[in-house]
């Protein structure tokens, strides 16, 4: 999983008149949860735009001025209701021993059959929800839909892997190629219609010919 550094300040004054004049200043409170201790720090609105506002997920350095750096991930985000400026972020921290849970995108491969016979692609998950060490952890989880007819249905089981538990129930519906005004038959359901109605058409000429 892709991971991106942000360069932050560790503060000691966690009062609201100090988290007001941080958000003044253009600066971020943030809270580290998950470690020995509890980690406020604080970073320019501006150093988390490639973490929020991307549907990519990511692993995250906090790199504190004290030298420290910390291994997490986002949690919380809280946005300001008119301006949608951030207001505050949690993070969890990270081990390499332990699992953790979080969010990763999903995206489609291939050419559904039924999508070509008119049918139409919809999803119910766009992210899938797992649980796993940070370093098994995929950017995206991928699923193939070449075979998908309409009404066919991809599962949470269709995409199962053996680096993480996906914590979905197991006929839970990632997506489904579903009939439109436009659908046609499945090919293989257009040859069994043509062969039986060659036979049908054979079988009621054969009387018209011996009379």
């Amino acid at each position: 999983m892709k991971s991106l550094t942000i360069n932050a300040s560790q503060r000691e004054s966690v009062g609201k008149k100090a988290t007001k004049a941080l958000r003044n200043a253009g600066q971020v409170p943030c809270v580290i949860y998950g470690g020995d201790t509890i980690v406020h720090f604080a970073a320019p609105e501006i150093a988390f735009k490639n973490l929020v506002y991307t549907p990519d997920v990511h692993t995250v350095v906090i790199a504190l001025d004290n030298g420290t750096k910390i291994n997490a991930i986002l949690q919380d985000i809280q946005f300001h209701p008119v301006t949608d400026k951030i207001l505050h972020i949690d993070f969890i921290e990270i081990f390499d021993d332990k699992p953790i849970t979080m969010e990763i995108p999903f995206r489609t491969t291939g050419n559904s059959r039924g999508v070509r016979n008119g049918g139409v692609l919809r999803f119910n998950l766009r992210r899938i929800k797992v649980k796993g060490l940070a370093s098994n952890l995929p950017d995206i989880i991928e699923g193939d839909i070449t075979n998908l007819k309409i009404g066919n249905k991809l599962t949470v089981t269709d995409i199962a892997s053996d680096d993480f538990t996906i914590l979905h129930p197991d006929n839970t519906v990632v997506c489904m190629v579903r009939t439109s005004r436009t659908a046609v038959e499945d090919d293989d359901e257009e040859e069994e219609t043509e062969g039986a109605a060659e036979g049908a058409t054979e079988g009621a000429e054969a009387p018209a010919a011996e009379a």
